[in-house]
């Protein structure tokens, strides 16, 4: 069964925020640090994976992706904080 994360980069704590989603985590947060998707991960040095949650269909991904580009940052950085408080970098976890 195919899973499908919605993630957020920034560029350091605090930094610029980026709200995306992908039907393959890994490869897409490797083209995000590589610089080999370009705008605005590219453009801001957005390459710091700190916080992901898997779905089962990519509808479900693609709603929650709508919901929290929605939000405003103070709810952003919550919903980092809660679960990576120290902002690590959650990609050699995966």
């Amino acid at each position: 069964m195919k899973n499908f994360f919605v993630y957020i980069l920034c560029n350091k704590r605090n930094g610029t925020l980026y709200t995306g989603v992908t039907s393959d985590l890994i490869k897409r947060v490797y083209e995000h640090k590589n610089d080999l998707v370009y705008g605005f991960t590219k453009k801001y040095s957005v390459h710091c994976l700190v916080w992901y949650e898997m779905h089962e269909t990519t509808e479900t991904a693609i709603n929650r992706e709508k919901q929290i580009k929605k939000w405003n940052r103070k709810w952003k950085l919550a919903l980092i904080e809660k679960n990576n408080p120290e902002w690590n970098d959650l990609y050699d976890q995966l």
